[in-house]
């Protein structure tokens, strides 16, 4: 098998100016770009060869694991947003945040929280359980709440290549902009 880097659903300036569109150009187009050729060149003649993305990032390890499952996790993300989106969520996701952390505001900022709060490079997760309980979880590096067990409902990528040509260092004022072109259409239809 053979994967494949699937073409955006927006313009590389569509996010403006929560992302711009030279860290789109630079993130999806090459950070990306580079996991999934990594990818396609790790996975050959292993176990994993025509295996399904997610099943890759559960049972391999080291270098496969690391491209793999970041090039799920930026696909993940990237789809995530919308020019159109921000707002809140609605529906049962909405009522499943207000029953385990209180509030939409109050997950906001538990959220952006775990972003700020994560040492280092990785991501920061909302993700539920199979009884539709939700979490936030650290992933450090290239961590995945799939290998907990975990459906993965939104990202944020808190690597330096995600923010830094739009905030530099200022990690929380990146994570605060994506809350303006979170597609929560998307969002809650993986919940």
């Amino acid at each position: 098998m053979t994967y494949t880097q699937p073409e955006l659903p927006y313009a590389q300036d569509a996010l403006e100016p929560a992302i711009s569109a030279e860290t789109v150009k630079y993130h999806y187009g090459k950070h990306e770009k580079a996991y999934i050729e990594n990818l396609n060149r790790l996975i050959k003649g292993t176990e994993f060869e025509d295996s399904d993305l997610e099943e890759v990032i559960v049972r391999s390890s080291g270098a496969l694991f690391n491209n793999a499952s970041q090039a799920w996790n930026h696909i993940f993300y990237f789809f995530s947003f919308s020019p159109d989106g921000g707002g809140e969520p609605t529906g049962d996701l909405r009522m499943a945040i207000d029953r385990d952390f209180g509030s939409f505001e109050n997950f906001r900022r538990a959220f952006v929280d775990a972003g700020v709060g994560l040492f280092g490079s990785g991501w920061v997760w909302l993700s539920k359980d199979n009884d539709g309980k939700l979490f936030i979880t650290q992933g450090p590096n290239a961590g995945n709440p799939l290998t907990e067990g975990l459906t993965p409902l939104l990202t944020f990528d808190v690597w330096e290549h995600a923010y830094y040509l739009d905030y530099h260092n200022l990690r929380k004022d990146a994570l605060e902009a994506l809350w303006t072109i979170v597609d929560w259409d998307v969002v809650e239809s993986r919940y």
